[in-house]
């Protein structure tokens, strides 16, 4: 098994709280609102939403994949840091055994850089190139964007 590790970084004009109650603490809410070709629906299926919760998230209909399942691995509000584990899902393929994700939002300015780091977990001797994530990266940074744009068009949400 091998581990991959891709790195990003954006710069948002969103303050990390706010941004981090929409982004994070409601995503499951706002997301299908605001993009509902993308995500669905999310679930709890177990858990509190804290550390263990493992949620799944079901696509809409845009997406070529059906739903994921993932694992809360640590959420903490006062840090604005995040991480989960995609453990089942159609978007893990063969060789993938899972993808771990760390976020953090970064106070830069009046607004915050968003600090990602996925790990790609694969089966046998695969390799995982920047290239063949490059198109999540994008789906995933196009979504973030929606969250911003809506959150600039509603002064007054996540306050």
């Amino acid at each position: 098994m091998g581990v991959y590790t891709f790195e990003n970084e954006y710069t948002s004009e969103i303050p990390p709280p706010r941004l981090f109650k929409a982004f994070v603490l409601d995503a499951d809410n706002l997301i299908p609102k605001i993009a509902p070709q993308a995500i669905k629906q999310a679930e709890i299926l177990e858990g509190n939403g804290g550390p263990g919760t493992i949620k799944k998230i079901t696509f809409g209909e845009g997406s070529q994949y059906g739903y994921v399942k993932h694992r809360i691995d640590s959420i903490d509000e006062a840090s604005y840091s995040y991480s989960y584990t995609l453990i089942e899902g159609d978007a893990l393929t063969d060789t993938i055994e899972k993808i771990s994700y760390e976020t953090k939002l970064v106070a830069c300015g009046s607004g915050s850089t968003i600090k990602s780091i996925s790990h790609y977990h694969t089966k046998g001797n695969i390799e995982i190139k920047e290239e063949h994530v490059k198109a999540g990266k994008e789906k995933a940074h196009g979504l973030f964007k929606l969250i911003e744009s809506y959150l600039k068009d509603h002064p007054d949400a996540y306050n």
